[in-house]
């Protein structure tokens, strides 16, 4: 996961400063030294991790945090806040233009995931109201324009293209279409190299020149660290660019480019990929990010999600049956594919305040909520509505029928019922809330981590 070795070192550092009772400059200046190691070890270009250092010293070491009841959690306020401004400071909307079609140039070099942003982006505009049209420009890569019909109708999107002809004209015809047929948005997937070169900058700069985009966006694969970010300089310093969208950020990626790409460039990111599905993307917040690599978690996203792939029905009806103490394994199985829907359970503990430092050892295995679904599925319609009715016989047919033993399918079912007993507790006899605060993450997930810790499921 993203920024995890980064998280870890900030985090002891801070540690330490917040253990101290009053700090000194030399308290701060070590802390920072610790810092900008944890930082070059990311990948941040060293400029970037110099500069980062030394504002959060100066700013440190005045007399608000020297004298301060909390010098340590003063110390990270302003780290946080100079994250925050070393990714852009805020959101950077695409640049809309009065009269459609915006049109939206996406660039960069071949395998950092164009393509497949390109209908990423597509997919995420069409849900905000918009009619998008993908264009296939790259001319080259062999099979790339049936590449983008195939995400591009996963993401329900039209495309337009042309075969072999020259770029440059697709794109004018695609902005003609668009305005016939109604496309507010025209984006542009153009032809990648394995490195840059004449060849390359020349077309693109040809397409810029006639067509002059809106938004000229540069994929950056981020798993490159500082290689993104030289990329980003030479991109822009050719093309100007107007945003960056860094891919892979939910893989073992250092951080270096997120962190890095904005000072050398000036550029902000505006998306970030966060997965390999169409819906893994993300816009792209410096002050949430800065927040997740301090382990502060990032509520705003992790509700935003839920709000955009929960069935809000569902939920509501999931609500009545709780305050009503009547949840079944019918309910259990709606809950499991309502959580699937919001991507790997590491990611959405990881949005949670303080989880970053506790999922850093513990090895999530998403497969624990297929063995449940299968116990489940292995019932009868009356077992599932009824659980008291499952028997040692009905037991063993289950186990057999799901692939687990006997003991998981007990296990399943005693922890139905301490949820259901837990609900009891925080219900009156009228189903209003009486209780002070909601229940843990316990239940049938368990401990989550797969290896049959206290609690798991298996």
């Amino acid at each position: 996961m993203a920024f995890e070795g980064l998280s870890e070192k900030l985090n002891n550092a801070f540690k330490r400063l917040k253990n101290k009772g009053k700090l000194t400059e030399a308290d701060v200046k070590e802390a920072m030294r610790e810092v900008r190691m944890a930082l070059l070890e990311a990948d941040v270009n060293y400029k970037v991790a110099k500069d980062f250092t030394k504002a959060v010293t100066d700013r440190a070491v005045g007399s608000d945090v020297m004298e301060s009841l909390t010098p340590g959690q003063m110390v990270v306020k302003i780290v946080n806040e100079e994250l925050t401004a070393l990714m852009g400071g805020e959101q950077v909307r695409l640049n809309f233009p009065s009269k459609p079609p915006c049109v939206i140039m996406m660039c960069g070099l071949q395998g950092s995931g164009k393509t497949t942003h390109t209908a990423k982006i597509a997919k995420m505009l069409k849900k905000q109201g918009h009619r998008p049209l993908v264009v296939g420009c790259d001319i080259y890569r062999p099979a790339a324009i049936d590449q983008l019909r195939v995400v591009a109708e996963k993401a329900g999107v039209s495309v337009f293209e042309k075969g072999t002809q020259d770029p440059v004209k697709t794109a004018q015809e695609a902005i003609k279409h668009a305005k016939d047929y109604g496309n507010d948005i025209v984006i542009l997937d153009t032809a990648g190299r394995l490195h840059i070169d004449e060849t390359l900058m020349g077309e693109l700069k040809r397409i810029k020149d006639t067509v002059g985009p809106h938004e000229i966006l540069l994929v950056v694969d981020s798993m490159t660290g500082q290689d993104a970010v030289n990329v980003a300089k030479s991109f822009n310093d050719l093309l100007e660019i107007t945003g960056v969208v860094l891919t892979k950020l939910d893989g073992d990626t250092r951080g270096g480019a997120a962190l890095s790409v904005k000072s050398v460039t000036g550029k902000p990111i505006k998306y970030a990929g966060t997965g390999e599905k169409l819906d893994d993307l993300e816009i792209f917040h410096p002050d949430r990010m800065a927040s997740r690599i301090l382990g502060m978690g990032d509520m705003l996203t992790l509700i935003e999600e839920a709000e955009e792939k929960l069935d809000r029905k569902k939920a509501e009806e999931m609500a009545e049956k709780i305050t009503k103490s009547q949840m079944d394994f019918y309910d259990l199985l709606d809950q499991f594919e309502q959580i699937k829907k919001m991507g790997p359970l590491k990611g959405i503990l990881s949005r949670l305040p303080g989880m970053e430092k506790q999922l850093q050892d513990v090895d999530i295995d998403d497969r624990q909520l297929d063995r449940i679904e299968a116990i489940i599925l292995s019932m009868t319609p009356e077992e599932r509505a009824k659980p008291s009715v499952i028997n040692p016989s009905r037991k063993r047919r289950i186990a057999k029928g799901s692939g687990m033993k006997v003991e998981d399918v007990n296990r399943l079912i005693k922890q139905l019922e301490q949820m259901q007993k837990m609900i009891k507790k925080v219900t009156n006899k009228k189903g209003k809330k009486k209780y002070k605060r909601l229940p843990g993450l316990g239940g049938p997930m368990g401990s989550m981590n797969g290896k049959g810790g206290k609690g798991g499921m298996f």
